[in-house]
C-alpha cells in the first residue's frame, strides 16, 4: 500500500509541476510565499490512478531496489504538456503551463 501511495503522489506532484505550481516573483520578491498562495494539486484534482507492481528486482542497485516516487513525478509532466500541445498545437517551452499560454 505504501509503494501504491507513492505512485499516486508522484502522479500528483507532477500534475503541480505540469499546470500548477509556480513561484510568483515581483521586484524581486516573491508574491506566493506560503502554501496559501502557492497552488498544489489536491487529491481532488488528482486522477483516479490504477498502478500495476512488477516486482522484477534491479540488478545494478544495491538488495534489487528500484525508485518508487520519482519516476511518475518525472513521466508525468511531459506527458502532460506533450498531450497540451498536441491538442492546441501550441509550443510550450515552460512549466507550469498556465491558461495565457494556451489561449493567446
Amino acid at each position: 500500500i505504501a509503494a501504491l501511495g507513492q505512485i499516486e503522489g508522484g502522479i500528483a506532484q507532477g500534475l503541480g509541476l505540469a499546470v500548477m505550481e509556480e513561484i510568483v516573483l515581483e521586484n524581486g520578491k516573491m508574491r506566493n510565499p506560503s502554501f496559501t498562495d502557492y497552488l498544489l494539486p489536491t487529491a481532488l484534482d488528482a486522477p483516479k490512478v490504477v498502478a500495476i507492481m512488477i516486482e522484477e528486482p534491479e540488478p545494478q542497485a544495491p538488495l534489487g531496489a528500484k525508485g518508487i516516487g520519482e519516476p511518475p513525478c518525472i513521466s508525468v509532466t511531459p506527458a502532460i504538456a506533450a498531450a497540451i500541445r498536441n491538442a492546441t498545437g501550441k509550443d510550450l517551452p515552460r512549466v507550469p503551463i498556465r491558461p495565457q499560454d494556451i489561449c493567446l
